[in-house]
């Protein structure tokens, strides 16, 4: 545990600039505060009343409440991972038993894209009034999710719920997240990141069998009416001691007790400004414009020559470069410094999180499927196999935490360890994604990967966080996320273009003559690709479809790696252990 200051709050200064890095390696450099030639650069910002709060909530707070908020924290993702794996093995049959209606499809559109972006506007949320506003906030949103999914009777419902308990759900584990980085030093922070995301390791074997037990019993609608009351009750001890400690703070002083003299329209001009409000309308609508096109082209009868799918690109690229334009020229306050935008660390994360989820759903989109065809798993092993990234990822990120803590580096373990191992083993599932294949080379494959995919979610964060100050944390994890959240879409429009193209003209040339009548239901169904028995014409027909396709998604997915490695070797060789960041008491 360290202690970085006990003067109060707010101070005359910005943080200090941290101290260079070991000259004795070429590529080892200050950290970036020549940005400070932007008039609006990194350290000209005074930091927002947010991050004022949870500093000076840091200079109060005992060790025996920050070790008790670590504890919370980590029942906070115990409980938000277990609930999401719910809810997603229980979607299936809640759109079954709403009988398929045709708006299903959007619900999944609308929830996942708004989720996307709405960390963009809960950043300045954390950083205008503060952390436990926005944990609170966030927290009552993803309640009222659950409460409506509960009470639900039509697919209007659900859809409304769906979009609520997806914000509210992101939401909250963003807002858990800064507040892991406010509280501990550039240092510790990639181990206590990977720490708190560990119940992850617990959660992964419990939400089937929990699934499986409320559909066998009561019914789906009982799960998320026990969950509506679990989940406040689990995360509010978290908002409990935060306020406890921001109380505190402000009865010694720490924090001044302020009065505002605006009149009404003053304070929504205010806000407008602190919130950089054109700023993040003009980015969080031209994300949406932009991030729709994926999921709705398959739904228009020309797909991506569509009118409707070109206006939605064109505005949305058009909309973020007058972010940038606007951030650069006109806003005030900025979202985050244009010069923090152009700095080679932030830029490579971003890049690098975009790769990394572009080839990770290249690869995964149709993998449990394959498995099951192919290599003759059940649903119940195929599902044992699929874990495996999910359980490395957990693993290999607090092995990556522990590498940064003791070295102060994350480019080389970057650089020269998990994208090669990625890229590796990724050429090695194409080898063996061959029907005849034994299945444990499939499972070493899925081994490395995931342990390179742990580093890979760490060591961009370290990256990116290492490029500004504590006051622009919150809109750069806000920034990796849209860029992931970028990534994901285009990963999965790449294999859903793949699937369509490949695997329908694969059958047509492989099936027996007397199964081409049946194309279409063995395309569209997999029940009905699973009722041919294994080794029977049709069975090796299907498999060989599936291979080729499996071998141009895991080809485009390795491929992608080439930029990956650019973008990991333009960022600054940081000692992160020299980095000063936070204030007050911290891990």
């Amino acid at each position: 545990m360290a202690t970085a200051g006990e003067a109060k709050y707010p101070a005359e200064s910005p943080p200090a600039t941290p101290a260079p890095a070991s000259a004795t390696a070429a590529d080892d450099e200050k950290q970036p505060a020549a940005m400070a030639a932007d008039s609006k650069g990194a350290d000209a910002e005074a930091p927002q009343a947010g991050v004022q709060q949870v500093e000076a909530i840091a200079t109060v707070w005992s060790m025996t409440s920050l070790v008790l908020t670590y504890a919370f924290i980590w029942i906070v993702y115990f409980i938000m991972q277990m609930e999401m794996g719910v809810v997603a093995a229980l979607t299936p049959f809640v759109t079954s038993a709403l009988q398929h209606h045709s708006l299903t499809p959007t619900v999944g559109i609308l929830s996942s894209v708004i989720g996307g972006v709405c960390n963009l506007t809960v950043a300045k949320i954390l950083d205008v009034f503060g952390r436990p506003q926005g944990y609170g906030m966030s927290l009552a949103i993803a309640t009222a999710g659950l409460v409506m999914m509960a009470a639900t009777a039509n697919v209007e419902t659900y859809a409304a719920a769906q979009v609520f308990w997806t914000v509210g759900s992101n939401a909250l584990l963003y807002s858990i997240n800064i507040f892991v980085a406010d509280t501990t030093s550039m240092r510790n922070r990639g181990l206590m990141t990977a720490l708190a995301a560990s119940p992850n390791i617990i959660t992964i074997w419990l939400s089937g069998p929990i699934s499986e037990g409320f559909l066998k019993g009561p019914g789906w609608p009982w799960c998320f009416g026990a969950f509506s009351i679990i989940v406040p009750v689990l995360c509010l001890p978290l908002l409990g001691v935060v306020l406890h400690n921001y109380f505190k703070a402000k009865r010694q002083g720490v924090i001044a007790s302020s009065t505002s003299r605006r009149n009404p329209w003053q304070s929504f001009l205010y806000y407008c400004r602190e919130f950089d409000a054109i700023g993040l309308l003009l980015l969080t609508a031209g994300l949406t414009l932009f991030l729709l096109p994926f999921n709705l082209y398959a739904l228009q009868p020309l797909g991506w020559r569509s009118p409707l799918v070109i206006c939605l690109l064109v505005f949305g690229l058009a909309l973020m470069v007058l972010f940038a334009l606007w951030e650069r020229y006109f806003a005030p306050v900025n979202f985050i410094p244009f010069s923090l935008l152009l700095d080679r660390n932030l830029v490579g994360a971003c890049l690098l999180g975009t790769v990394l989820f572009i080839s990770f759903f290249c690869w995964n989109s149709f993998f449990s499927s394959f498995l099951q065809v192919v290599n003759g798993l059940s649903v119940t092993n195929a599902s044992y196999v699929v874990q495996i990234y999910s359980l490395g990822n957990t693993i290999a990120g607090i092995a990556a935490g522990v590498v940064i803590r003791y070295t102060g580096r994350y480019k080389a373990i970057t650089l020269y360890g998990a994208i090669p191992i990625y890229t590796l083993f990724m050429g090695l599932m194409i080898y063996f994604r061959d029907p005849q294949a034994n299945i444990g080379y499939i499972v070493m494959c899925q081994i490395f990967i995931a342990f390179a995919g742990g580093v890979l979610i760490i060591t961009p964060q370290i990256a990116a966080m290492s490029a500004g100050n504590h006051q622009q944390i919150a809109a750069i994890l806000a920034i990796l996320s849209m860029f992931s959240a970028i990534g994901g879409a285009i990963g999965l429009t790449v294999a859903g273009a793949i699937w369509q193209s490949v695997f329908p003209a694969k059958l047509l040339e492989y099936l027996p003559v007397e199964e081409q009548a049946n194309l279409l239901e063995i395309f569209g169904k997999l029940e009905v690709q699973l009722s041919y028995p294994i080794g029977s014409p049709a069975r090796i027909a299907i498999q060989r479809a599936y291979a080729s396709a499996q071998t141009s998604m895991l080809t485009a997915g390795t491929a992608i790696w080439a930029v990956g490695f650019a973008a990991a070797a333009i960022w600054r060789n940081v000692d992160v252990k020299q980095i000063k960041q936070v204030k007050g008491q911290v891990i």
